[in-house]
């Protein structure tokens, strides 16, 4: 078996082979804008395309849902969009799925404290895990979406996930998961274009919905809506009110719920201090939230769970990391943790909103070299780290 650090370089990259032109490629269509140029320029390629739409998510008012990335409307769109190219389209309900692997921990994350990541969970848990099982099933020997990201290939022909030429539309993070097996199956022919160019393109081939409007937050969270109230909604006599508290432990005020919070947030806190205040902690067994002055919301560094990484790159390193999706990201040393699954990250300078549930995600240069949950925020780095066991590879 090979070392799973085998060197701390990264191999240089080419551009990966495509399949050859009359293959058959499935391209999951959202009925936005991205989907259907990507599905476009692979009928231009000369791919025998398949479009495919997963149900996900129903609404109780569809009329307001006008900018969710899998409103009601959306595989009709998509319908349109695939009969425009001449190409076959299917809807598959995937909405059990959905509830049971995004929204019902979406909801149990809040009620614990914690700020959950749940287009992470979906892409890995519902989205691409159904495309490909999709794709196999319909004889495809690929998969194509509408994501911002690239995939190269190393020296030695392991894929690699790069991100997008777009950094500001980059979505590699939320991909970051993807094992070599999957990225070897994966076309992203939006990967080196600019959103404009993409919805200027839409419009000059006269695609169906090329003057729709960007998906907006979370596809399954009403626009009339907020994470607070729809969590209650489900909560089901769950939720935790409880006090808010300063870093003494000096109760300022009580909540509703541990729900409405998450660490770094300043506004709506429901007290009044005479200066400004952030949550610096939830302590969901007593329903505690906790409060201070900015430097007590200032993490300097991570513990990341659930971790994938590649296994070629050595750990302890540096990367870019980001603790969030639009987090621009920060230098940060990457260490090994105290079990298979853990790192350590230790920032280069101070981050406020560090949230656990969210993930951080690691970079060198363009290449995604790995992930995880965010645990905990970490205070003072250590003046000698002790050598912990290696972390798991790509799982």
């Amino acid at each position: 078996m090979p070392p799973r650090y085998a060197s701390d370089v990264v191999m240089p990259l080419t551009v990966v082979s495509p399949p050859p032109a009359g293959s058959r490629v499935l391209v999951a269509m959202s009925g936005g804008v991205d989907s259907a140029v990507a599905a476009a320029r692979l009928c231009d390629a000369g791919y025998a395309v398949v479009g495919v739409t997963l149900h996900l998510w129903d609404y109780p008012d569809a009329a307001s849902e006008r900018t969710r990335c899998c409103a009601p409307e959306d595989a009709h769109d998509a319908r349109r969009v695939a009969d425009h190219l001449g190409i076959p389209h299917y809807t598959f309900d995937r909405r059990e799925l959905f509830l049971r692997e995004v929204v019902e921990p979406f909801v149990a994350a809040y009620l614990d404290g914690t700020t959950p990541s749940p287009c992470v969970r979906c892409n890995r848990g519902v989205k691409m895990r159904e495309l490909f099982e999709l794709a196999d099933r319909l004889g495809a020997v690929a998969v194509a979406t509408g994501h911002y990201a690239r995939v190269g290939r190393a020296a030695d022909g392991t894929p690699r996930l790069l991100r997008a030429r777009d950094h500001h539309k980059d979505q590699s993070y939320f991909l970051h998961t993807l094992a070599p097996p999957a990225l070897a199956r994966l076309l992203l022919p939006l990967g080196t274009s600019q959103k404009a160019e993409v919805r200027a393109e839409a419009r000059v081939r006269g695609l169906p919905g090329a003057h729709k409007g960007e998906s907006q937050e979370l596809c399954f969270v009403p626009a009339t809506s907020d994470y607070a109230a729809f969590v209650a909604e489900r909560a089901a006599g769950r939720l935790r009110p409880g006090p808010v508290v300063d870093g003494t432990g000096r109760e300022l005020g009580r909540h509703d719920g541990v729900h409405h919070f998450t660490v770094g947030q300043r506004k709506g806190l429901g007290i009044a201090l005479g200066e400004p205040a952030f949550v610096t902690r939830i302590e969901p067994e007593g329903a505690r939230v906790v409060v201070g002055p900015a430097a007590e919301a200032e993490a300097h560094g991570a513990r990341v769970t659930d971790v994938v990484w590649r296994a070629d790159v050595a750990v302890p390193t540096r990367a870019l990391v980001k603790v969030r999706s639009q987090h621009a990201g920060v230098e940060a040393r990457v260490e090994r943790g105290a079990t298979e699954r853990e790192l350590c990250l230790w920032f280069e300078r101070p981050l406020r909103g560090v949230s656990p549930g969210q993930v951080a995600v690691a970079y060198r240069d363009d290449e995604v070299l790995g992930g995880g949950t965010i645990a905990s925020a970490l205070g003072l780095q250590p003046a000698s780290p002790k050598p912990e066991p290696e972390v798991a590879p790509w799982a």
